[in-house]
């Protein structure tokens, strides 16, 4: 997922084109108080002229407890006329701050005849968000993504930080993963609920090797893919998201050797000096549904969720 800024239209213009699987217009940290108008009118022009490909449509609006929330969703909804897939929402607190969106999303929806429904992505960035992340996750059918948005969680919690997602020296005094228990909860609370899961961006744009490691974390943890800042970061998170070729090979082999011994009456096989089971048999698979899905489908024939576009678990390349 790559954030554009809603100010910036030759940026944006170059992100519609670019090895992202989605694109996130952004109208809230990158504008100023005194831009939020021409960021909606930039933000409707390039949805409405730019190809965008398969590359998801996502525009990130201001916190609901903002004065701005319900001008972005009108002016940019209604002005784009159907060509959003999904509203980010960042900062949500509880599941009200969904379910706000989702009642003024039906409404200009209804009003506009906008189909299909245009989904929800929820940043949890927040210690509130964090205890309430089990309703969250609930809050609404058109609940797409959780996000973890690690900057503004550090500033929540008071955690001395020097920089956005990266690992610095207050990690390196913690005995452990600073971030793990918001991580895994987020992580856990999609799951339950048939979500994605992505973690959130990392600020040192210049940093491939941190970038890489931060991001073979998150996907240790479960998360689908990665936000990026800077399109020089796509390549490495492209990479890291995607099921290497062994990875492929090793999980085919397990299914293989599973089903070999299914077949006369086993149930548990050995693979590599490995006993599998059933249990491998389910982790094998979520690394070919991996390979197999396709990054940004177009229209599925059969939605996930009460007519929301599917967007699975695996985003192909991150």
């Amino acid at each position: 997922m790559l954030f554009v800024p809603a100010t910036r239209p030759d940026m944006i213009a170059k992100a519609a084109a670019s090895a992202a699987d989605a694109v996130c217009i952004d109208l809230e940290d990158s504008v100023t108080e005194g831009e939020r108008p021409a960021a909606r009118r930039h933000a409707v022009d390039a949805l409405k002229t730019l190809d965008f490909g398969l590359r998801l449509r996502i525009v990130r609006v201001n916190p609901v407890d903002s004065a701005h929330t319900y001008r972005d969703l009108i002016e940019v909804v209604e002005g784009a006329a159907g060509r959003i897939d999904l509203v980010m929402v960042p900062k949500v607190d509880t599941a009200s701050d969904v379910r706000f969106v989702d009642t003024l999303l039906r409404q200009i929806e209804t009003a506009q005849g906008i189909v299909p429904p245009i989904g929800i992505e929820a940043q949890i960035e927040t210690a509130r968000g964090f205890l309430e992340l089990r309703e969250i996750a609930s809050a609404s059918p058109r609940l797409d993504a959780l996000i973890f948005g690690p900057g503004d969680y550090a500033a929540s919690m008071r955690m001395p930080s020097s920089g956005i997602g990266e690992q610095d020296a207050y990690d390196a005094t913690y005995p452990g993963h600073r971030w793990h228990a918001v991580m895994h909860a987020i992580v856990a609370a999609a799951r339950a609920n048939g979500l994605r899961c992505m973690d959130g961006p990392y600020a040192a744009f210049r940093d491939d090797a941190g970038l890489g490691r931060v991001s073979r974390i998150a996907r240790a943890m479960g998360f689908d893919g990665k936000q990026c800042i800077h399109p020089a970061q796509l390549a490495t998170v492209n990479g890291v998201f995607s099921p290497s070729d062994e990875e492929v090979a090793y999980a085919a082999a397990v299914v293989a050797a599973f089903e070999q011994a299914a077949e006369s009456g086993q149930g548990a096989a050995v693979h590599d000096g490995r006993m599998i089971d059933a249990a491998s048999l389910r982790m094998a698979r979520t690394i070919l549904d991996r390979r197999q899905a396709p990054a940004c489908p177009p229209e599925p024939a059969e939605p996930r969720r009460a007519g929301v576009r599917a967007q699975g678990s695996g985003l192909g390349k991150g």
